[in-house]
């Protein structure tokens, strides 16, 4: 007897059929969710250091500057003393600072030069007349009838030009209502009101070290005679040296790249006071260069104080603005006050230290203004 065949339930099919295909979605949702944030993580960590690169390195490299500048000014008073031509001087450090900069310019800008115009043009060639050239020769001949501190001392007005002109121009919000233009004004004046208190104010002498070198001092017989003349030409100086951040800050507008902007600065500044120096002196022996101390002035000021700085305040102006580079300004009285008591042995008062702690106040508070104005930039 033949048993018929059991018909097969039609029964659904069990969970085990669809449970990879639904547990792998979810998984691949899990890890989908995952990645995105980890992703997010990475782009906040790396958020976060470009934030803190903002933060500390332009005020350590207008730190740098001020330490360059500082060296300059001492290295410069000795071959102007010795009688080295000061169009000569100013000449030789922008071809070789031009010579510095352009491989950066070439490497790392390759092919901008073409973008070079007629308008832009102008614009260097203001800066490189006013704000470099100009300044630069006025502070040597103003360094030469004075002594370097008190040259120092005419440096410090410059961040208050600076920022008056940014103001004026409206390059610099000075908004009096609000913390952050508060905190910018007493910033600026206690920066300017330590570095008058340190170059006016002395007080009680303190030891606090000996000298590493002994130097004799020596005065020159015109310096005192000139003291008028100097001061008027430091003026001067401060006047024109202040115009170069706001037109620097045109030139990265009309065109932003900096090295051969900077070049460009170095070799006009250069042709021109090489043409007014051979109108006035067409001596070759002023214009002669040997072994001495004349050919480590130059050097230091080509590749230190032209290449680097311009360089370093170039970038800071486009990071922070025109007025943040000469913030850092008062700081050279702090240094040379320092560098001359540990290697000359001049005596440190307690005035200049009264003087050293304002200034340093004034940075941090100026800075802290600064800082509340970044993250809506």
């Amino acid at each position: 007897m033949l048993i018929p065949a059991r018909p097969e339930a039609s029964c659904p099919p069990a969970m085990g059929s669809i449970a990879p295909d639904g547990v792998g979605a979810s998984v691949e949702r899990s890890i989908g969710m995952e990645e995105a944030a980890a992703f997010d993580r990475v782009a906040e960590r790396k958020k976060a250091a470009v934030s803190a690169g903002l933060m500390w390195k332009p005020p350590a490299a207008m730190v740098l500057v001020q330490l360059i500048i500082t060296g300059l000014i001492m290295l410069s008073k000795v071959v102007i003393s010795r009688g080295m031509f000061i169009f000569a001087l100013h000449a030789y450090r922008s071809a070789f600072g031009t010579m510095c900069i352009l491989p950066f310019a070439m490497f790392y800008e390759r092919g901008k030069w073409k973008e070079l115009n007629w308008r832009t043009l102008g614009w260097i060639c203001l800066n490189s007349c006013i704000g470099y050239a100009m300044p630069t020769c006025l502070n040597y001949y103003g360094l030469r009838d004075t002594t370097p501190s008190y040259a120092a001392i005419f440096l410090n007005i410059i961040p208050l030009i600076t920022f008056i002109l940014s103001t004026v121009l409206r390059m610099e919000k000075l908004q009096f209502g609000t913390a952050t233009g508060s905190l910018k004004v007493v910033g600026v004046l206690l920066a300017v009101g330590g570095t008058m208190l340190v170059s006016l104010y002395k007080g009680k002498v303190l030891h606090l070290w000996g000298s590493i070198l002994r130097h004799q001092r020596y005065e020159q017989p015109h310096t005192a005679k000139h003291h008028v003349r100097g001061t008027i030409l430091l003026l001067g100086s401060s006047f024109t040296f202040a115009s170069w951040y706001p037109i620097q800050s045109m030139v990265n507008k009309v065109y932003p790249h900096k090295y051969w902007s900077s070049t460009a600065t170095c070799f006009l500044g250069g042709l021109q006071t090489t043409l007014i120096g051979i109108i006035l002196r067409r001596d070759r022996n002023t214009w002669k260069l040997g072994w001495d101390l004349q050919l480590l002035t130059i050097v230091y000021t080509a590749v230190l104080a032209t290449a680097v700085r311009y360089n370093l305040e170039s970038w800071a102006v486009a990071k922070r603005g025109p007025a943040f580079p000469t913030m850092f300004i008062p700081l050279i009285t702090v240094f040379t006050t320092m560098l001359d008591s540990i290697f000359l042995g001049a005596a440190i008062t307690v005035g200049s230290l009264l003087g050293a702690v304002t200034v340093i106040a004034g940075l941090y508070v100026f800075l802290w203004g600064k800082s509340k104005e970044l993250p809506t930039k």
